[in-house]
């Protein structure tokens, strides 16, 4: 959600990673390999194995490619997203997807005061990049060989059969493999056969809202917005806008809360009056400014943020791994959710093609995951309080204002 690039200590490039013997493909050679999940980590790991001839499929629960409408733009690194698409031979089709007009951040106060505008930086060295989720997961997606997707398959659980994994889903069906990746989620159903470690709630939520045909519908605000990306603070409240291609406004309005009232009172608020009233008692103190988001966005989830243990650590399975969010799901103030999980794709896919042992590939896989990821999660909690402070507009402010060159824009919101 929201990038805070410059305040991390750059990863090491992909290719200069210890422990990338040349490629044999020995640990998986007639092995089936499942992963669970069609989100960009799941999709990056079959596009990576299958150009080295692997037997993979990928269980999905949307019932189909268009389900349902795609979240917010992300912005892609160099040497996590942008490696890892270079890798499966995938960059000519991220240029001619991308979304080079989303090149701003403007940071607000609660009353829609500009306090700061960021330019991000496109191109050249430490360059961010935009796509949209939508496009982003359609050329994984026509990356793949044909069937290798399984639509309408949400994994109920899994149980280990032999030398196997059993894959048991919603709709019936089961499945064997014998080396399952989870890639599904905060929530993965997967990660119970990994670990006994759940993530936790972090004491924030978003509500995410879209607002159709923005320009007519929230004209203010649009004009505010200024075509790219925003982010508004105060009171430990956070409300973040993007915009999509079709027009349409992507909202997060974040708040630090540990009440179960609030989530109730906003899943039964149904119509514009009552999410207004909603926005009123529970973001005092902001201006009225805000409120059309409420009345005028088509729908509106709740989504509490969860983290692993900075600590959390497991002895590694012969077969069974999880990748992004499955692995390590954190609060999204850093833009590393996409990134981290399609790295962890082209690590995992290296090791699982030059391991003598699907065993060995796993065990490297999830020693470099780990460290790499303690680091990124306390780092990305000290963001989350920083969001959420008393004094968060002249933190954040004072943050951005450091960026060597003025340049690192978030985009509006990475769920």
């Amino acid at each position: 959600m929201y990038d805070l690039r410059e305040s991390y200590r750059p990863l090491r490039p992909v290719n200069t990673v210890k422990g990338f013997p040349k490629i044999s493909m020995s640990a998986i050679n007639g092995k089936k390999i499942a992963i669970v999940g069609g989100g960009p980590g799941g999709l990056t790991l079959a596009r990576l194995l299958q150009q080295s001839g692997a037997q993979v499929s990928v269980y999905e629960r949307d019932q189909s490619r268009s389900a349902r409408v795609q979240g917010s733009a992300l912005d892609l690194h160099e040497n996590s997203g942008l490696a890892a698409l270079e890798a499966a031979g995938l960059m000519e089709a991220f240029w001619a997807n991308h979304r080079p007009d989303l090149d701003s951040l403007r940071l607000t106060d609660a009353n829609g005061t500009v306090l700061h505008d960021h330019v991000r930086r496109m191109s050249g060295p430490g360059k961010r990049p935009e796509i949209e989720r939508g496009p982003l997961r359609d050329l994984l997606l026509d990356s793949l060989q044909p069937g290798t997707v399984q639509w309408d398959c949400k994994l109920e659980y899994s149980e280990f059969q032999g030398e196997q994994i059993l894959l048991h889903f919603a709709n019936g069906q089961t499945s064997v493999a014998d080396i399952a990746i989870g890639s599904d989620g905060a929530n993965s159903r997967l990660r119970e056969l990994v670990t006994p470690i759940r993530p936790q709630y972090v004491g924030v939520s978003l509500v995410e809202g879209l607002v159709p045909a923005a320009k007519h519908a929230i004209p203010e605000l649009w004009d505010l917005l200024g075509g790219s990306a925003l982010i508004a603070l105060g009171g430990e409240r956070t409300i973040g806008m993007g915009t999509k291609p079709d027009g349409s406004v992507l909202l997060y309005a974040g708040l630090k809360t540990d009440d179960p009232a609030a989530r109730q009172s906003l899943e039964e608020a149904s119509r514009p009056d009552e999410r207004v009233r909603w926005f009123r008692a529970n973001f005092k103190g902001w201006g009225d400014l805000w409120e059309p988001l409420f009345r005028e966005a088509v729908s509106m989830v709740w989504r509490p943020l969860l983290v692993c243990p900075t600590d959390q650590d497991w002895k590694s399975k012969p077969n069974v791994t999880l990748i992004g969010d499955a692995a390590h799901v954190m609060p999204p103030y850093a833009g590393e959710g996409v990134n981290m999980a399609m790295l962890d794709a082209l690590v995992l896919s290296k090791f699982l093609l030059s391991e003598d042992t699907p065993d060995d590939a796993i065990a490297a896989y999830e020693t470099q995951m780990f460290s790499r990821m303690r680091s990124m999660t306390a780092d990305t909690m000290v963001n989350t309080e920083m969001f959420y402070a008393p004094d968060a507009c002249e933190r954040v402010v004072a943050l951005f204002r450091s960026f060597v060159g003025g340049e690192a824009v978030p985009p509006a919101g990475e769920a």
